[in-house]
This record gives structure tokens, sequence and C-alpha cells, in this order.
């Protein structure tokens, strides 16, 4: 049986009806402000706000540096009892501040009261040992010798470096280096010297000759001031710049990691007693304050006499030892009797006027100047019993190349394959006048205090 299908109701709504057009007042939506993203801030503005305070913060700092300077040119702050003195006043020897602050760190005087007892003499570094009972230096035998008694005598003269040591035959050398003889026994730093014996002959035929230091006098280039040239710092690395109060005053020559020789005579003065205004700036081409080390000890001979300039030495301990490097670096203290005459050249290096009365040079300066023979430099004409024996004089009679102010207390070098400290500038008339050599230091007399001092 078939059914009757169902017809749907037809639908008149059409598949896409028109939207309703709305009517005026009708159906619409209120006209409002579009809504906006909130603005970033101005990152300009900041910028110019964070520079401009940076500017302030650099100018404050710069003048309060200034400001330091000045006050410390003319007074000492004693900081236990917090107040200031007049300069002159510190290391006068009158306490001025409470606990005696202001005499307690003050440049001092030594004298060494007996000979060193060691010393390396001659070309060949030969060792040899005072005796005080016979009132005379005995050359020590190779035999028995090893590198630990080679460690202990470096240790006294002021080394901590490892050393080396070597033999040479007694035949070829000066008679005085082969009249008396010693030969070591086991060996304690504080005793090296009562372990000695006496020998009338070394039964091996030879004597020790001893290095205390491998890295001492070596620079980048072994080539070999008014008149002088431009120099940089790797072929000069002993040379340093003493500073007062942030000012270059003198120069120095670095002889180990923590000492500095220089002349008595750059302490001088008011202002120039107290060590907490000195400091010592090495490893510099060019004059600055960068690479300064604090200074722990000023020692002046004490036989100085600022009129006539003799002993005019004085050591420098610095409180944290240099770093050795390239730039830093040790010149050799030079053994006794080098044998240096009139005519060796030698070569002084410092940041002193260029011109007499002119200004200092802001980058390192070296020369190339002779040895005078002493006889000509303290004849009448030209310095006269001026020249002591603990003096040496260097440059030309006819004047050009010279050192200068600024320069003192710096160093007159020579090489022998190594760089040694023959001299430290000292005196002279003017700057590289005809007939007005350079005066130096001798160091070959002062070698005994020096060493005397390392071991303070």
């Amino acid at each position: 049986m078939r059914t009757k299908a169902q017809v749907p109701e037809e639908n008149t709504r059409p598949l896409n009806p028109p939207q309703p057009v709305p009517q005026p007042g009708k159906h619409r939506r209120l006209m409002t402000t579009p809504k906006t993203q909130k603005k970033s801030p101005n990152t300009k503005k900041i910028i110019i706000t964070v520079l401009m305070v940076v500017v302030i913060l650099a100018i404050l700092a710069v003048a309060a540096f200034f400001i330091k300077q000045l006050i410390e040119s003319k007074y000492y702050f004693c900081s236990k009892s917090v107040k200031f003195i007049p300069l002159e006043k510190a290391c006068d020897g009158k306490e001025d501040c409470s606990g005696a602050e202001d005499e307690s760190s003050c440049v001092m005087k030594f004298g060494a009261n007996s000979t060193f007892p060691l010393r390396l003499i001659s070309t060949q570094n030969v060792l040899q040992v005072f005796s005080s009972d016979e009132n005379e230096w005995k050359s020590v035998c190779a035999e028995s010798f090893t590198q630990q008694h080679a460690e202990t005598v470096c240790q006294l003269l002021g080394y901590s470096v490892k050393p080396s040591f070597s033999t040479v035959p007694v035949g070829p050398l000066p008679s005085d280096l082969k009249m008396s003889f010693c030969m070591v026994g086991s060996s304690k730093p504080q005793t090296f010297q009562s372990t000695t014996s006496n020998r009338k002959v070394c039964t091996q035929g030879t004597v020790v000759t001893l290095k205390c230091s491998e890295e001492c006098g070596v620079s980048r280039n072994q080539e070999r001031i008014v008149g002088g040239q431009d120099a940089i710092i790797e072929n000069w690395p002993w040379q340093v710049s003493l500073q007062n109060n942030g000012q270059h005053t003198c120069g120095g020559s670095l002889v180990s990691p923590n000492w500095v020789v220089t002349a008595a005579h750059c302490f001088n003065g008011d202002g120039k007693k107290a060590l907490i205004r000195w400091t010592v700036v090495s490893g510099n081409t060019y004059l600055g304050s960068s690479g300064a080390s604090s200074v722990d000890k000023v020692i002046v001979n004490r036989d100085y006499r600022p009129p006539r300039n003799d002993y005019d030495i004085a050591m420098i301990r610095l409180k944290s030892p240099i770093t050795v490097g390239e730039s830093r670096r040790p010149v050799c203290l030079p053994p006794q009797d080098l044998g240096l005459t009139g005519g060796d050249n030698v070569v002084v290096t410092g940041w002193g006027h260029t011109l007499e009365k002119g200004n200092l040079s802001p980058k390192l300066q070296k020369a190339q100047i002779q040895l005078i023979d002493r006889a000509k430099c303290s004849s009448p004409a030209v310095y006269g019993s001026s020249v002591t024996t603990n003096m040496i004089c260097a440059g030309y009679m006819e004047g050009k190349v010279d050192a200068c102010q600024g320069d003192s207390g710096g160093p007159l070098v020579y090489s022998s394959g190594r760089w040694m400290l023959v001299g430290v500038v000292s005196w002279g008339v003017g700057c590289a006048r005809e007939g007005r050599p350079g005066v130096y230091t001798n160091m070959d007399l002062m070698l005994d205090w020096v060493y005397s001092v390392m071991k303070v």
C-alpha cells in the first residue's frame, strides 16, 4: 500500500535577504572617539638625561680630584685626629698628629755600619766573601759549592729569583782575585759566611762565578734628554717615574721586583718627606699615572750631603712587587770593579727637560753618551774638587747631549750582554753646556750600601 508523501510547506524567506537600511535616528551607534594606544616614554629624552647626569658626575669627580690635589699640596691629613696640618709640619721631627701619625711614615736615613760580607767582582762575576778578622776578600773555590749555596748568597744580596753559577780557572784571573781563597761547607741563609774555611789554593783550580737573576738587564731591543731620541719602555723596562702628589719629580731604576734605586736629592724640600705623597709608575712610555705602585719605604744614604751632592743615592721599597714582563723588568746591578774607562759608551734615559729651562718630555727619551775620564772631569777647568770618588762623569765635553731637570735619579746603564746600572743621574751645571758634562752617582762604590739596604 502506498503512502502519500508529505509536501513541505512553501518557505517564502529569500536565501539572501537584503540588509535592513537603518532609519535616521534609529539603530545607530553613538559616534565616539576611537581608542588610541598609550605612547611609550620618549627614549631620546631619557638618553639626554642620562648623559647630562654622567657629565655632571664627571665634572664633580674632576673637581673633587683637583680640590684633593690642591689640599694635599699644602696640607697633611691626620686621619686619627681628623684634622689638617701644614705640609711642612709633616715629617719635621715633631708630633703634630695624635699617635705621631705625621712622623711614622717618612723618608728615613740609613748607613752601612760595616762592609757587606759578600760581593760579585770583575766582568766575570767572581763570588767573594769578606773576612772581618783578616780584613780581606777571599774568592770562593768551586769545590763543594752547590745550587743551594747560590740561592743562599743571592737571597742575602736581595734577590729571590732562581740564580745560576759556573766556574772559571784561577790562572787567568787578575792577581787580586787569586790572593786568598775559601771553601764553603753546609749552608744556611743566616750563617753562610760562618760556613767558609780558608784555603791556600783551590783543589780543582777553579772559583765560583754567579748570576743572581736571569731576568735582569734584558730588553726587547738590544740597540746600541737633551739631544736625545724617542724611546719605548720595552727597550728600557727598568725606567720608572717617581711622582710626588701625582706629578713627575724624578726618575728611578727597578733593581728587583720590589726595590727602586734613585737619587737622594729627589727628597729634598717640604712636602717630599711623607711617604703617602709618593708613587712609583712603571711600564709606561708616556708620562702618566697608570700602573702606579704605593711606596712602603724610602731610604736615603745617611752620608748624603745636599750642598755637595756626595753619596747622592736613595732606595724605595714598593708595598707590592711589580710583575716582571716585557715593559717592567729590573736592570742588573753591576759587579764591583767592572773596569769601565773614559770613552766607554753608556745610555741615559728619562722624561726630563728637552732643553735647559724647557719642559718635561711627554715621551721617554734616550741618549747614548760616553764616560769621561775622571782626571778630565775633576780638572779645574771643568768641575774641580766638586767631583768626588763617589761620582762619575758622562756626556760630551762639547755638550749637546745630556741629562736635564726631571731626569734626576734615573739610570745610566752599560751593556755587556745585559744592561747594568753603573750610575744614577745626580747633578750638573745647566744642561748640555760645553765643558759641563753630567755628573752621576758612582754605583761601583754604592753597591755595599745597596746590598745592605736590600737586606734590611
